[in-house]
């Protein structure tokens, strides 16, 4: 019985000092005393037991601070955490902003995040109830999905799934008549608001290789018995030459912007620090870039308006005429 009186007063001190401190909160040892009687009830202790427990509670590794407040008084926290505040924000905000996330789950979510600092901090971070509620109504689906694909990726096992999209009367329809894709996954990304799978359909060859996939649209997912060999692929550079998630052929694209703080930071963001751009007059800058010919890259073009001039390829500047055209036509009418 000491044995366990002692385990669980342990445990009960360990907590008190984890939830309810950190660096801009401590308790003194009449505090700690009467947490413990909360905690632990049947088990009180006095302030003799407490330093015990403290100093075991170091030596397990467990840091606790001991500061001397006004009149000799003793306050005792635990400061170090797993994560910074700034930290955890970096990981709730993401939660709280994905549409594809019901608000049931994101409340979990962020839930089971505060338990990772003090009670404090937790009440200063986001709550779910001020965003928006989730759209997606296929959030379960795409957790089974992630859950999948996470294991085809890591075994390296080729995936087998149907593919579709909503018509106007909002029922999902296959595409290609409910054929089969198979895929070799390599990596699931969020993008946009949206999972993606990016891997290689073995019904092409490299130069249209790899594709993306919505999870939301993936229907009957299984692990195929197939292995594959994994062949470096930067990814990275992928999704950067994507626009939007459309696929395409990669190609060299030269754009004239008109010079002004928009759109050049508007190129920084999605070219990179590094992107090739050049002043060529008071009023208008080139950037060349590698990009993914696609609906995609020209809804972003568009978006620009007259900030932006298609100098090359000629076939995305006539493309772009074309869509221009299209609209023109369209309001005159």
């Amino acid at each position: 019985m000491s044995e366990n009186k002692t385990a669980l007063r342990l445990l009960a001190l360990r907590e008190i000092l984890l939830v309810e401190t950190d660096e801009h909160h401590q308790l003194s040892m009449k505090e700690l005393i009467a947490k413990l009687k909360m905690y632990v009830p049947e088990f009180p202790a006095d302030a003799k037991t407490v330093k015990k427990y403290i100093h075991t509670l170091r030596d397990s590794g467990f840091d606790i601070i001991e500061n001397t407040g006004k009149h000799g008084e003793l306050f005792y926290s635990h400061q170090d955490r797993l994560f910074e505040t700034y930290q955890l924000r970096l990981l709730i905000d993401p939660v709280l902003s994905a549409r594809f996330i019901t608000t049931e789950e994101k409340k979990y979510l962020v839930s089971c995040l505060k338990q990772l600092t003090s009670k404090q901090i937790a009440k200063t971070l986001p709550d779910p109830v001020v965003y928006q509620q989730s759209i997606n109504t296929n959030y379960n689906l795409i957790k089974h999905h992630i859950d999948i694909l996470h294991e085809a990726i890591s075994q390296k096992k080729i995936v087998y799934f149907q593919y579709g999209d909503f018509n106007l009367e909002k029922t999902f329809t296959l595409r290609h008549d409910g054929r089969l894709y198979k895929i070799k996954p390599h990596a699931l990304i969020w993008e946009s608001d949206f999972y993606y799978l990016i891997g290689d359909d073995v019904n092409y060859g490299e130069e249209e290789n790899p594709r993306n996939y919505r999870l939301d649209r993936m229907r009957h997912v299984v692990i195929s018995d197939e292995s594959f060999t994994q062949q470096k692929k930067d990814l990275s550079e992928y999704i950067q030459h994507s626009f939007h998630m459309f696929g395409g052929q990669d190609d060299w694209i030269t754009l004239q912007f008109q010079l002004n703080r928009v759109t050049l930071n508007g190129v920084f963001d999605k070219f990179g620090m590094d992107s090739n751009v050049k002043q060529v007059s008071e009023k208008s800058f080139l950037v060349k870039a590698k990009a993914k010919k696609s609906a995609g890259l020209k809804a972003w073009i568009l978006s620009w308006g007259s900030q932006v001039q298609v100098v090359s390829p000629l076939s995305l500047q006539q493309e772009i005429e074309q869509e221009i055209e299209k609209m023109i036509a369209l309001y005159s009418k």
